[in-house]
């Protein structure tokens, strides 16, 4: 849901964040008041409004504990153009990988997509009219010249009367689906030869230079014979390319990439040097990325195949583990580019219970409502979503820690064999209690018990 941006306050956005994300109060309260400065920002002179740049934030915490939903919910709630990269994709300028300023082009490509979505939502039923129009040109070709309506097949018969009152009787027909099995011929945009280039600055700038040809020369098109049911959306959604300006969407997506654009960034501990060591080897590639990543945090200029954009007012969201690494091991000057630090904590078995059953896409809530597509009624006792949780932070103990995405695989491995017979389940009722969960992990307890005594 998008709210808008004056409604969007501080309690308001812990608020929303509580539906979907539990705990972690301290990374809600940071991002809140970030994406709340940016609106008094916005509310400032433009001499002033330009010295104040956003106050970009480092998370730190163990994997699966909300550091990626907590931007992207955040993202979702402004409407900001918004994408996640992983900073171990990129590689210093020499060697061979995705350049650093390409996720600059990403969030404009976002951008680019959600404001043309936007304008052509808003121009949808005009462009329905227009193609219906067009296939009615197309089923009744001479129209103006005669009476009679001329096609490969008639769906029904219709005495002689003029051209309005046959091409009004036809519209019926084509709005009530009667017409859908029809062949007509229509001209579409011919798909010409794909070509895919490497990774790597010289390269993506080829890439820009030739998309830039592409728009100038424009596209061949060619005949196809299809359905009415299959031009329908063809030919709409060409004609809602005709009514949107190009120009228009490009000058808004390059706004809201420059003023509300949101890039995290995850896996920043893999870029750092750790444990202070000297550059040598890989670790010239990892301090590579964050010397590289330095101009874009701070504001520069990128070039995209949409015109430049200025990087200075995006919101930049940094995140890692930082198990074996720490924030002190990436190079001062980056550290002083997130200087807004938040450490998320450990779930629990209470938190466990919790993400299982309150937020508003909690994990019990989408098996039930997938199994009841099946008419299979699934439900949970108390005692069995405690012990679930009770399982799943335990696994996290004894084996790699991986937060609250454990419980899916606790999830799937219970509801194993329901999922597999849910058709033969149809029209019944299955409790999960603690006894059916128990029995499902049976091995998994003697399993512990055994490690007592078993070195």
């Amino acid at each position: 849901m998008t709210f808008d941006q004056d409604a969007l306050t501080p309690h308001k956005i812990v608020e929303e964040l509580d539906r979907y994300i539990v705990g972690q109060q301290k990374a809600k309260r940071a991002v809140a008041i970030a994406l709340r400065n940016r609106v008094r920002r916005q509310r400032l002179p433009q001499e002033i409004r330009d010295e104040i740049a956003p106050k970009n934030i480092l998370m730190i915490g163990p994997t699966g504990v909300g550091k990626t939903e907590i931007a992207r919910r955040l993202a979702k709630l402004c409407g900001a153009p918004f994408i996640k990269v992983e900073a171990t994709k990129y590689t210093e300028v020499g060697y061979v990988g995705r350049d650093v300023e390409s996720m600059v082009r990403d969030l404009m490509a976002s951008a680019i997509s959600m404001v043309k979505e936007e304008m052509e939502s808003a121009v949808a039923e005009d462009a329905k009219r227009r193609a219906e129009d067009r296939l009615l040109d197309l089923l009744l070709p001479g129209i103006t010249n005669s009476d009679e309506p001329v096609g490969q097949s008639q769906a029904t018969v219709i005495a002689p009367r003029t051209g309005s009152e046959t091409k009004e009787k036809f519209r019926t027909l084509l709005r009530e689906g009667k017409l859908d099995s029809r062949e007509i011929e229509i001209s579409v945009p011919a798909q010409g030869p794909q070509l895919e280039l490497f990774a790597g600055s010289q390269f993506e700038e080829m890439n820009i230079a030739l998309g830039g040809l592409q728009n100038i020369f424009g596209g061949k098109k060619k005949k196809r014979t299809v359905s009415v049911a299959e031009a329908r959306p063809l030919l709409e959604a060409e004609e809602r390319e005709r009514l949107v300006d190009q120009e228009k969407i490009t000058q808004e997506a390059r706004i809201r990439a420059q003023e509300s654009g949101i890039i995290f960034i995850d896996e920043m501990d893999k870029i750092a040097n750790r444990e202070g060591k000297g550059s040598s080897g890989v670790d010239v590639s990892r301090e590579g990325v964050q010397r590289d990543l330095l101009p874009i945090v701070e504001g520069t200029t990128v070039n995209t195949k949409w015109g430049p954009i200025d990087t200075t007012h995006i919101l930049f969201v940094g995140a890692g583990a930082f198990n074996v690494s720490k924030p002190q091991d990436l190079i001062p000057e980056l550290q002083g580019r997130f200087p807004i630090r938040v450490e998320l904590e450990a779930l629990t078995d209470e938190d466990f219970v919790r993400i299982l059953t309150e937020p508003k896409n909690a994990l019990v809530t989408q098996y039930i409502q997938l199994l009841g597509t099946e008419n299979v009624t699934l439900e949970f006792s108390s005692d069995a979503i405690a012990r679930i949780a009770e399982i799943a932070a335990a696994a996290n103990k004894q084996s790699e820690n991986i937060g609250a995405r454990r419980l899916q695989t606790v999830m799937e491995r219970l509801l194993e064999d329901i999922s597999f017979d849910a058709d033969t389940l149809t029209g019944t009722s299955v409790v999960i209690d603690k006894a059916y969960v128990d029995e499902r992990f049976k091995d998994y307890v003697q399993q512990q018990d055994l490690s007592k005594y078993i070195l």
